[in-house]
């Protein structure tokens, strides 16, 4: 396995040239870092970090790569061909390419129920330039008035926000699936509902939930009261993938913090909070950089 630590993107780009990431999943076979260094090499480009794992237990070959190259001499259409056709030579899995500069960014759709401090961190960042996104639109069975922070944001901004009561027996998935028609994923930032399996398998894209980590221990209502009665020393956050068993998808991100004696209710639920906000962005930062593959039936390689 060759591994390097994870960094930022590369910082250093030679001036006219860009950054562009590769993100590979194929059979393991002899030749496979040559051929992927061959492609960039013979078009100019320059490896700046390679990450590559490869099971102990199973012959399946996992990396994601960064390089800086000149548009002028490998236009992008050139570049992606080039890395289809290395796709094809070792009939891979997955072989995604990206340029952030070039590419246009990530259009998603926000679900969110009554509590505000995913969603509206997520919006923060967004407008600092901090997460590649567009955001097509927010969707919450929770009404909020006109005059909340969150709306005046989103108005602000000219971001939709489509109000959809739910009941136990209309969860409002016909009307979501047509909203969120065209996004490249969809985040539950503490969306409170479960999603069928027919609603997974009509979106058929990724879907990245955050959840506390206080489960399973503390199920149903106040589970931060119900922690913090209970006397516990560490919490923490998950973000993982949505499948159709509860908060059991793959893993991309988890977070954990100590809390102590000297904690009250509020500060207990503050730092919950905290973790939850900070492992969610974390979650999509990664999966927007290409860090992040399926590797098994219930896990991931993030690199």
């Amino acid at each position: 396995m060759l591994s390097l630590a994870r960094r930022p993107l590369s910082a250093t780009v030679p001036a006219g040239n860009l950054l562009g990431i590769h993100l590979f999943q194929c059979p393991d076979a002899v030749g496979i870092v040559a051929k992927l260094s061959e492609c960039i090499a013979s078009r100019g480009g320059n490896i700046h970090s390679v990450d590559v794992f490869v099971p102990d237990d199973k012959p399946v070959f996992y990396s994601r790569s960064e390089f800086t190259y000149n548009p002028r001499l490998w236009p992008r259409h050139e570049l992606h061909n080039d890395f289809l056709n290395l796709s094809r030579c070792f009939n891979a899995h997955t072989s995604t390419v990206r340029v952030p500069d070039l590419d246009p960014k990530y259009n998603i759709s926000i679900l969110a129920s009554k509590q505000d401090h995913c969603l509206f961190d997520l919006l923060h960042r967004w407008q600092e330039g901090r997460l590649p996104l567009h955001i097509s639109c927010v969707i919450s069975n929770h009404d909020r008035p006109q005059d909340n922070h969150v709306r005046r944001f989103l108005q602000r901004h000219g971001i939709p926000y489509h109000y959809l009561p739910t009941a136990p027996g209309n969860k409002r998935e016909q009307e979501i699936l047509e909203l969120i028609q065209g996004t490249d994923f969809v985040v539950l930032a503490r969306y409170m509902q479960i999603l069928s399996e027919s609603f997974l398998k009509a979106y058929g894209k990724d879907i990245i939930n955050i959840h506390h980590g206080l489960l399973p221990s503390f199920k149903g209502g106040s589970p931060s009261r119900q922690a913090f009665n209970a006397g516990v020393k560490l919490i923490g956050a998950t973000s993982h993938f949505v499948t159709q068993e509860l908060d059991a998808g793959p893993i991309i991100e988890q977070m954990v913090e100590r809390v102590s004696h000297r904690d009250t209710l509020q500060s207990f639920v503050v730092k919950s909070e905290n973790l939850e906000k900070q492992c969610l962005a974390e979650a999509i930062k990664s999966y927007c950089e290409l860090r992040v593959l399926p590797y098994e039936l219930k896990k991931t390689v993030v690199f």
